[in-house]
């Protein structure tokens, strides 16, 4: 009973249709879209340091044993670790859906694990929640040998940071 309507009367079935179509149209083009959208990932970097130490007993000896305690985290999606001369990072990167007060707690208490594994005369690792979307992605260096270091960097931050400040979308 209800199609009949619209099988008895053409017209108004293919204007009806392009109503729709065109409302649809012009909706979807109002829709509010971000190409990058802010998402920020529950993250933690852990930091150890065993001064002296190559970077492969810092990676052998530290870096192993805290990614062993970390592995058995739930909600962690990647682990990425860098040993240098005397010093290892670890980054951690939750689930979105992960707490990041409760990975905090997860995250101390496998350093507390993992800690009769590590090297007796390390500084006791320290980790921090960070936000990886505030990382520079831009580093400016300046160098003269005309001005002393005062000067260099006065005008940096009078100059050179107002400049740089009036820029859409620079922070």
């Amino acid at each position: 009973m209800n199609t009949e309507l619209f099988i008895r009367r053409p017209v108004m079935t293919t204007l009806v249709m392009l109503g729709i179509l065109i409302f649809g149209l012009v909706a979807y083009r109002q829709l509010p879209v971000s190409d990058l959208p802010a998402v920020d990932y529950p993250s933690i970097s852990v930091s150890a340091s065993l001064p002296g130490a190559s970077p492969e007993t810092m990676a052998s000896a530290v870096a192993t044993p805290l990614e062993k305690q970390f592995s058995t985290i739930p909600g962690v999606e990647t682990m990425t670790s860098t040993s240098t001369q005397g010093s290892t990072s670890i980054s951690l990167q939750f689930a979105l859906s992960r707490n990041i007060d409760a990975a905090a707690q997860d995250v101390q208490a496998a350093i507390s694990q993992a800690q009769r594994q590590l090297p007796r005369e390390m500084l006791l690792p320290r980790f921090r929640q960070v936000d990886p979307s505030a990382s520079p992605i831009l580093f400016y260096a300046l160098s003269t040998t005309t001005l002393p270091l005062p000067q260099l960097n006065e005008y940096a931050e009078s100059f050179l940071a107002q400049l740089l400040s009036t820029i859409e979308d620079i922070a």
